[in-house]
């Protein structure tokens, strides 16, 4: 008898198993995409997401390259390794797209958000909400005899535990910026 009559009974040699196996588990990326600053290109890049059905959990744009008329778009996004692979080569057939870097599958990157908090209170949720600030080192920007607005930077991590502590204090509105990021290192 044949070694493959002998494992007959075994999948491991089953034609069928040798497709590649993909990973379901969801990932989440931050990508970095150097684009021309012209009118509709951010609409351009958002229409890849939504015409796909993709998710955007943070989205920020900014001119940074004035002479060179370039933009700098930090997308955070979550999906399959493959659906990251394939967000990543669409982007990069775009035309106004220069570059496409995907910071979390590059190495270690720098990533930072702004938040404003608007916390109304009066009494010991006044003091609470001082202290808890100071030992985030958020910084108030506004203060009147009813609330405070305060300053956090720091990972989306931070700003959502922040966040979590100033609702039962008498968080009234907040606004974030969205993830900005750099690669570590000279390059």
């Amino acid at each position: 008898m044949s070694a493959l009559n002998i494992e007959k009974g075994s999948s491991k040699h089953s034609a069928y198993n040798l497709r590649p196996t993909f990973s379901d588990v969801q990932e989440t990326h931050t990508l970095a995409v150097l684009v021309d600053n012209e009118p509709g290109v951010l609409a351009r890049v958002i229409g890849l997401f939504s015409g796909r059905g993709y998710n955007i959990e943070s989205l920020t744009v900014a001119e940074v390259d004035h002479t060179g008329h370039l933009s700098r778009i930090t997308i955070v996004t979550t999906g399959t390794p493959q659906v990251i692979e394939q967000i990543k080569a669409q982007l990069g057939r775009i035309v106004p797209v220069h570059e496409v870097h995907d910071l979390t599958a590059e190495g270690r990157a720098v990533e930072r958000e702004l938040a404003l908090f608007k916390v109304a209170g009066q009494g010991d949720k006044r003091v609470e909400a001082l202290r808890l600030a100071d030992i985030f080192r958020a910084n108030v920007v506004d203060s009147t005899l009813e609330s405070f607005v305060f300053q956090i930077t720091g990972t989306s991590e931070k700003v959502d535990a922040f966040a979590d502590l100033m609702r039962p204090l008498g968080l009234i509105e907040m606004a974030r910026t969205g993830v900005a990021a750099l690669s570590r290192g000279a390059e």
